[in-house]
């Protein structure tokens, strides 16, 4: 599909530009031919790590790498830098975690950072680094937004293991000294086209400047295009690169249609008649601005249907209270901005409903990433005027 993309911007514009999104082009359904699964010849206990990094993977129930895990944690455990490309829920937090811990317990007084886009996905980042872990003296600490300054320049003075933050947060703790990454050998830069979408290029530009000691890089997303090559080339050296996926198409696990509103219909009316059927079991709704959010959400109350919200105003004590009520099925429907594209790894949500048109492919297929995990089938609606 041809689009434009400004890949570089320094910051969002406050006014949301026309979709350029072909609607008929989000009208699919979901492959019906049955694709074996991809099962790695060898299962965790025979790629010899650490033996409390075997025993937490194991106690995590995990039997066998996921492909993009299979076909990278060797060669980062060498140290290799690389770039790996795979769909949403394919397992790219453990294809690099697994390699930085390893190397971390073999020694050598190892340290890294992890930059991501959004607040959830460092969250879950350091929860996943927190159960491979367990049992050893390996710290992290996670550094973002809506979240107390002062106890993070406490924090930050410490001794970390490992760094989690979302680049602004990141930024400013390094501009008051008290984070100090000149001697952190290990970066990673996790959803690396939708921190490029959301205006992070300079913060990442400086971030990585600060490294003097770099040693490996890793750049990870589920997308990925020929325009950020020029970009990639002054952050990593060399890379090798492992596709699991195209980078470019949406789920093929999601059924994906539209829904037409007509002129003389209710919108909500549309959606609440589509949401209260009893198949819509955990729904995220996407809709382009906060205040969309807000009133959505509210109108869903209102008509006796369990919701909330998650968006860039709200407190991360907030969110992570949202997401937790969401996971737990007391919420039925989490009606968000693009914030939850990314970042938000929830079992069993149903649907995907896009309240409006996203504005480009690459927000259309992060969203309806959300359903469709792993070897579920999901369902992806999106209003069209």
């Amino acid at each position: 599909m041809n689009y434009n993309r400004n890949r570089y911007k320094t910051k969002q514009s406050k006014k949301k530009s026309a979709s350029e999104l072909n609607p008929e082009m989000l009208v699919k359904k979901a492959t019906q031919t049955i694709v074996k699964p991809y099962v790695s010849e060898r299962d965790y206990a025979q790629l010899n790590l650490h033996r409390f990094l075997s025993k937490n993977i194991a106690q995590k129930g995990y039997k066998n790498p996921t492909e993009i895990q299979e076909k990278c944690i060797d060669l980062l455990i060498s140290g290799k830098n690389l770039i790996g490309i795979a769909a949403t829920g394919t397992g790219k937090t453990g294809a690099f975690l697994i390699p930085i811990v390893q190397q971390m317990l073999e020694g050598n007084n190892i340290t890294g950072l992890v930059v991501v886009p959004t607040r959830e996905l460092a969250q879950q980042v350091q929860d996943e680094f927190k159960s491979l872990t367990r049992g050893t003296d390996l710290t992290s600490a996670c550094f973002i937004g809506g979240t107390s300054v002062s106890k993070d320049l406490s924090l930050a003075k410490r001794k970390i293991s490992l760094i989690v933050g979302t680049p602004g947060r990141l930024n400013d703790l390094i501009d008051r000294n008290a984070l100090k990454i000149g001697n952190t050998p290990i970066l990673v830069l996790d959803e690396f086209d939708r921190m490029l979408d959301m205006g992070f290029i300079r913060d990442i530009q400086k971030i990585v400047s600060k490294m003097n000691s770099r040693k490996q890089t890793m750049l990870f997303s589920a997308t990925m295009d020929s325009s950020q090559e020029n970009l990639i080339k002054q952050i990593i050296k060399n890379p090798l690169r492992i596709n699991v996926s195209s980078g470019t198409k949406s789920s093929d696990n999601v059924d994906q249609n539209i829904i037409r509103v007509g002129k003389d219909e209710n919108k909500f009316d549309v959606l609440f008649n589509l949401v209260n059927k009893a198949s819509f079991k955990k729904v995220i709704l996407f809709a382009e601005t906060k205040r969309t959010v807000d009133r959505l959400s509210k109108q869903l109350v209102k008509s006796g249907i369990k919701s909330d919200v998650i968006h860039g105003d709200k407190s991360q004590n907030y969110r992570s209270n949202a997401i937790k009520l969401f996971k737990s099925g007391k919420t039925k429907i989490l009606v968000a901005t693009d914030v939850a594209a990314r970042g938000i790894d929830i079992k069993g949500v149903t649907h995907v409903i896009n309240y409006q048109l996203p504005q480009t492919m690459d927000s259309y297929i992060h969203r309806i990433g959300r359903t469709g995990r792993a070897e579920t089938t999901g369902i992806a609606y999106t209003f069209v005027n």
